[in-house]
């Protein structure tokens, strides 16, 4: 039986400039959910990782709307590790009861299990000295300075007058509950983990801390399938395959790509680090790792993915044969 680690968007429960009611990501998990389903009667063993871009922005939206009030009312502050902590619990709790559904509905005994997932990072990485992820919503220049002046916030500014706060987004060392949930796969569980990247702590002689960052949910999606000796990666996105030249007259769709390719094809501008880029460069790092090929392909294009009928397929070099043009 072959094991699959599928790493999906936080918009894959919110589109983006939807409001995301519970009850859209609630229908949008259960659809999803009939897809790893339908994988699990097609024999594969399934882990799903997610992101939590949306889902943490609400959550930091609300902790902002009544920030005026928080002291008068006793709330204490929400650092975004715990926002982040929050998104891994509520995201991971509406798939499991997707799948859960789902797999019973199928017939199969397999059951979801969501596991809080941390991720190791290095305090001295240099995202934390220079913070370039927009989290939360748009802030005035006023609202700016405060918070700057306050709390220590790193702001950019996204429009005239209209600032973000920006957070590092470190590189993942290591998931720390790797083994743990090697052992879940291993008992045929459909594994929910690493949400949003992983919840983010630096290691130092006392133990591991809690730090404000986020984390690249493919990068740590990579990471994770490499550890536990996951054999296929898919890197959920909005197109059925990776192109060159999108949107160009000389557009072309990449089916079958060695890593020498690819990268020079990222080495060439072709996947933009606020678009495809994040994805290629994770594909590349994992199948580097020793992890037996990469996908990159949409939502609806999965099943036919795995089944070879689609999808942009990352592979090593040495078992570079053909590619379709």
């Amino acid at each position: 039986m072959s094991a699959v680690l599928i790493a999906i968007g936080g918009n894959a429960l919110v589109l983006d400039g939807e409001p995301g009611s519970i009850e859209r990501q609630l229908e949008r998990a259960a659809s999803f959910a009939e897809t790893v389903a339908e994988l699990v009667t097609d024999g594969w063993t399934v882990v799903v990782t997610h992101g939590n871009g949306p889902q943490v922005g609400f959550i930091l939206r609300r902790g902002e709307l009544v920030a005026p009030d928080a002291s008068v009312e006793g709330l204490p502050n929400l650092p975004l590790w715990l926002a982040v902590a929050d998104s891994q619990g509520g995201i991971g709790h509406m798939l499991a009861v997707a799948l859960d559904t789902a797999l019973d509905r199928a017939g199969l005994s397999s059951r979801a299990v969501a596991v809080l997932t941390h991720a190791e990072v290095a305090l001295d990485d240099p995202a934390f000295q220079n913070p370039t992820k927009p989290i939360g919503g748009q802030i005035s220049a006023a609202v700016a300075r405060l918070r700057v002046a306050e709390e220590g916030w790193a702001v950019t500014e996204v429009e005239p007058d209209v600032f973000r706060r920006v957070v590092p987004s470190p590189t993942p060392r290591t998931i720390i509950e790797s083994e743990p949930i090697r052992t879940l796969v291993a008992s045929g569980a459909v594994v929910i983990a690493a949400g949003g990247g992983g919840i983010p702590v630096v290691r130092d002689d006392a133990g591991w801390h809690p730090v404000d960052a986020v984390i690249d949910k493919d990068r740590a999606s990579a990471l994770l399938a490499a550890e536990i000796d996951i054999g296929t990666l898919v890197l959920v996105t909005g197109v059925d395959q990776v192109y060159v030249d999108f949107n160009k007259p000389t557009q072309r769709a990449l089916d079958r790509v060695g890593i020498d390719e690819m990268r020079q094809h990222l080495a060439d501008g072709q996947f933009p680090v606020g678009s495809m880029g994040p994805k290629v460069d994770s594909a590349i790092s994992f199948v580097e790792s020793g992890g037996e090929h990469a996908v990159i392909t949409s939502l609806p294009g999965l099943r036919d993915a795995l089944a070879g009928n689609g999808g942009t397929h990352l592979i090593a070099d040495s078992d570079h044969t053909d590619q379709k043009e």
